[in-house]
């Protein structure tokens, strides 16, 4: 199913598909994320759409946008991450999308967090190299919940 996934800069007409991407309950449920209003959204896009060091790529299936993936700079590393539209779960898509990432950055060190329970993500890092590195507990905050994550790194 995964083959006709492809990568494109994140255009501004995707933005209101991935708003509604991040409202889904059971994805922000999996992600262990608190949903942005739309004017946090909006104020967070533009932030990532004017900053050259970040790589936002949409993620489509057979030209349907079905999330979005990047590279970006966090406390002094570079990091990835990812949001695939529950509609898509299970079909591969998140890890051809990583793939498909990592075959155009090639910075090493990289660096993936995502919730210790969210069994999907660990299993797409893994398939894509990444070793955990770590486990923690992290504070609530006014974008994350109170929760155990993990850190994964590919070197």
């Amino acid at each position: 199913m995964s083959k006709g996934v492809q990568l494109r800069d994140v255009e501004t007409r995707d933005l209101p598909v991935l708003f509604q991407h991040q409202l889904d309950p059971e994805g922000i449920r999996m992600a262990v994320v608190n949903p942005r209003n739309a004017e946090a959204f909006d104020a967070h896009w533009r932030k990532i759409l004017s900053n050259p060091g970040v790589i936002a790529k949409t993620i489509t299936l057979d030209g349907l946008v079905v999330g979005h993936i990047s590279c970006f700079r966090a406390e002094g590393q570079d990091e990835v991450g990812y949001w695939i539209a529950k509609e898509h779960w299970g079909k591969g898509i998140a890890t051809r999308a990583l793939a498909l990432l990592l075959e155009q950055v090639t910075i090493r060190p990289l660096h993936a967090t995502c919730a210790r329970a969210n069994a999907g993500s660990i299993r797409v890092l893994q398939r894509c190299g990444f070793t955990l590195a770590g486990c923690h507990l992290e504070p609530a905050s006014e974008r994350y919940p109170a929760c155990e994550v993990a850190t994964y790194i590919l070197t």
